[in-house]
């Protein structure tokens, strides 16, 4: 049965955690559109955070909206259902925490207010879902080079301060290694970003100090992107791309190649779908 066949269908937002980059907020609302059709109802892009200091001009003349100002407005139309379908690989802290305490404090402004949030894209307990592997292993294989010794591959995430969201990294770093086989020579997980104190060492490596590894320091590199748009670290004009260049300066045998952000990637909406369809089972919070 079609989701829109579904009686008091809760209004469904599509949330990502934000950026001050154009390229995130449209790649937010192309996903959307896209699930919207498969969905056959309407899926509404909304950040976190961030999006909404964007210029119009700069977003198709469309301001972006952001959560607790879209719920808001929706409110006082009278829609106080709402499935939250989050943008994000693993369980952030923004899921975890800044959403549920924004929407308690709207709870006690609109008693009415309820807010379903489906799951995550990953949960590592789920092994065999390989889904979001097989897309990553498909942009890995579109820049293969055509000849030559197998490279190695990094897969690379935005990093976090909860173990939980890098395992969901280190989950599908595995399950890359496993179907791409003899293909790559290894892949290796790492991240942009960590925090300083000890306790968050299961970041590393970093990337700019994966390169230093040995088997990741010459010949060519595939550095598969663990990001669903582009942005400040990803993408053209990102941090990656100088991170890179600056390690074949570093290592003159070295080549790096890098694969496409995932939210293009058409396998991404059956995936959602799915989460839409479980979340529509939640409690709310």
């Amino acid at each position: 049965m079609p989701i829109s066949a579904r009686l008091a269908l809760p209004a469904i937002l599509l949330v990502d955690n934000g950026s001050l980059q154009p390229a995130a907020t449209l790649n937010l609302r192309d996903i959307a559109s896209r699930l919207s059709h498969a969905l056959a109802c309407p899926v509404d892009p909304v950040s976190l955070l961030h999006s909404s200091a964007i210029p119009a001009d700069q977003l198709g003349g469309k301001e972006a909206e952001i959560l607790e100002p879209a719920l808001e407005r929706r409110l006082r139309a009278g829609i106080s259902d709402f499935l939250v379908v989050p943008l994000f690989f693993g369980p952030s802290g923004a899921l975890g925490h800044y959403l549920p305490e924004r929407i308690g404090l709207l709870k006690s402004k609109y008693p009415l207010l309820q807010v379903r949030v489906a799951a995550p894209l990953i949960d590592p307990a789920k092994s065999g879902d390989r889904r979001m592997a097989a897309i990553l292993e498909e942009r890995v294989r579109a820049v293969l080079p055509a000849v030559g010794a197998p490279p190695a591959v990094i897969l690379v995430d935005h990093g976090s301060p909860l173990h939980a969201v890098t395992r969901v990294r280190d989950h599908l770093a595995a399950q890359l290694q496993a179907r791409l086989g003899g293909t790559v020579r290894s892949v290796l997980a790492a991240s942009m970003e960590r925090r300083p104190e000890p306790e968050y060492s299961f970041n590393e490596p970093l990337l700019e100090r994966a390169f230093d590894r040995p088997g990741f320091n010459g010949g060519t590199v595939i550095v598969a992107l663990l990001f669903l748009s582009p942005g400040r670290h990803a993408g053209p004009g990102g941090d990656i791309v100088q991170i890179c260049a600056a390690a074949e300066q570093r290592h003159h045998q070295l080549k790096t190649v890098m694969t496409g952000t995932i939210g293009s990637h058409a396998g991404l909406i059956p995936i959602l779908v799915d989460r839409v369809h479980a979340g529509l089972t939640c409690t709310p919070l």
